[in-house]
């Protein structure tokens, strides 16, 4: 095992699988003892998925509540009972002579791109009883598939950005960029309600997570073309790098003895003011480097107890 390899991978997931059986598939490539992704993509979704490696497990949790961008394709006129192609049928719209669906075929363009605008911005959205959400401890799609569907409450999401690419009726290619626990399986369907017709979503790419875009990923076969030269290396994003947006301290010497060696932080230790981090971060995470951006430890100002916090502390 390849137990001193450390850092995030940033793979282009395929269709058909899910994202533990992908995550599967790089600890073996990789040959790391642990390895855990930052967010489940649905088995027929591809696209970016953040893989964590080794002691880089211990920073997934920095990357639950980033935001996603996808692109995705809506079919209309068909509803299923899990919002997405790979549902049972749930109704179906009249067809005309030539199979086109009776409603789709009086939506306009117009229409169409009104009511995809409705949905920018803040919103409330149902989870579909088709996830992974847990009920009692047990996951939601095992509960459905059992004929035992539980709806969860409404969830407060925020669409930041959506955006009609393509219409090729009952098919409408669209992109969307949205919070953290955003379905939009649940989005689909809420669109092809409310132009009257229902649909489900055909088929999602997610092109990006946490400021990692797809152009950064690869794919499963190209990293198993490179499973054990020197050059697979480069695919791993140490991290300290992997913290993109987070506001980065660099110890010296004296200050990297007391965090390996868990003493505490006062607020004597000018960070708040320093040349990489602002007063504004107050309560907000820090990550700290030594002088060669190796990561040391993550920290956060307590203003009640007048100290910073361990977060994570990494003995490098």
């Amino acid at each position: 095992m390849n137990e001193e390899l450390c850092g995030i991978v940033i793979v282009d997931k395929p269709a058909d699988i899910s994202s533990a059986k992908a995550v599967a598939e790089i600890k073996k490539i990789f040959g790391v003892k642990k390895a855990g992704h930052t967010g489940t993509l649905d088995p027929f979704a591809t696209g970016v998925l953040i893989c964590c490696l080794n002691k880089a497990t211990r920073i997934s949790g920095f990357f639950l509540h980033g935001n996603k961008k996808y692109e995705g394709v809506l079919h209309l006129g068909i509803e299923t009972d899990s919002f997405d192609c790979t549902g049972s049928i749930t109704s179906k719209c009249d067809r005309n002579d030539t199979g086109s669906c009776k409603l789709c075929d009086k939506i306009s363009e117009k229409n169409i791109y009104d009511v995809f605008n409705q949905f920018q911005g803040p919103l409330e959205q149902l989870p579909p009883v088709f996830s992974a959400l847990k009920h009692n401890g047990v996951p939601l799609y095992k509960l459905a598939r059992k004929g035992q569907p539980v709806q969860k409450p409404p969830r407060n999401i925020y669409i930041s950005e959506i955006k009609v690419l393509d219409i090729n009726l009952p098919y409408i290619r669209f992109s969307v960029s949205c919070s953290a626990g955003t379905y939009i399986r649940s989005l689909c369907s809420d669109i092809g309600n409310a132009l009257g017709c229902g649909g489900n979503l055909k088929s999602l790419k997610r092109t990006e997570s946490c400021g990692f875009t797809i152009k950064e990923a690869i794919t499963l076969p190209e990293l198993k073309e490179l499973s054990g030269r020197k050059e697979i290396s480069e695919k791993v994003i140490s991290l300290s790098k992997a913290l993109r947006d987070m506001p980065a301290y660099i110890a010296d010497d004296v200050f990297e003895y007391k965090i390996l060696n868990g003493q505490p932080i006062t607020e004597k230790l000018n960070i708040l003011n320093s040349e990489n981090v602002s007063s504004g971060q107050i309560g907000k995470h820090i990550k700290v480097v030594n002088s060669n951006d190796n990561l040391l430890a993550i920290i956060k100002f307590d203003t009640e107890k007048n100290k910073y916090q361990y977060c994570c502390v990494f003995n490098n």
